[in-house]
């Protein structure tokens, strides 16, 4: 099994966005938040279409025990050193598709996923990307046709290095046999809490 180094994305999120003014505790993840889950955390809730192939941070804890909310001014760093390879829409902003050096076992590629985001000036396909990098800040969600907090969606997959990126979209991140999903907290070294709701 591979075994992916821990990024500091966690850490970066945090200092970029000053989110540690009020002693930052824990991320905090509700029922279908999570990678893999079955249930929607947002509107009325209910059953997904495919189990969630990602991750949605959202909200954070503070050591007094608050519960805080991001909002769309939050920056969004790269997660590893590596190229963006697409930007395309989703329905609450723009997905951005970052390539990076890194293989697993069977010689696939990795790449993460950044969703429901606005892109920063000069984040464009092609663009290389350090560490910690910002990419974009959250989409806003107020003026669509939703009921869900902003946030950003986080996947992590695993890509054949001959996969085409003109064909990278959800529809096909969700359904192709090509692509392997893997959990985006084994990629985070980051201190997060599961609230069951």
């Amino acid at each position: 099994m591979t075994i992916v180094r821990k990024s500091r994305f966690s850490e970066f999120l945090l200092t970029h966005n000053n989110l540690d003014k009020y002693g930052f505790e824990a991320w905090v993840f509700y029922s279908g938040m999570l990678f893999n889950d079955l249930y929607k955390w947002w509107g009325d809730g209910g059953v997904r279409q495919r189990p969630h192939e990602g991750l949605d941070i959202c909200f954070y804890q503070d050591t007094a025990g608050n519960i805080h909310r991001l909002n769309e001014k939050i920056k969004i760093p790269a997660i590893y050193d590596g190229e963006i390879v697409r930007i395309g829409d989703d329905f609450l902003g723009k997905s951005v598709y970052v390539s990076h050096n890194i293989y697993n076992d069977d010689g696939n590629k990795l790449h993460t996923i950044y969703g429901h985001t606005n892109p920063y000036p000069g984040i464009n396909m092609g663009r290389i990307l350090n560490e910690g990098d910002i990419l974009a800040t959250i989409a806003e969600t107020d003026k669509k046709e939703t009921t869900i907090f902003p946030h950003v969606h986080i996947s992590v997959v695993w890509l054949p290095e001959s996969f085409p990126k003109e064909r990278l979209d959800w529809e096909t991140i969700c359904t192709s046999q090509e692509v392997v999903l893997y959990n985006p907290l084994a990629c985070m070294d980051c201190k997060y809490r599961n609230l069951h709701c």
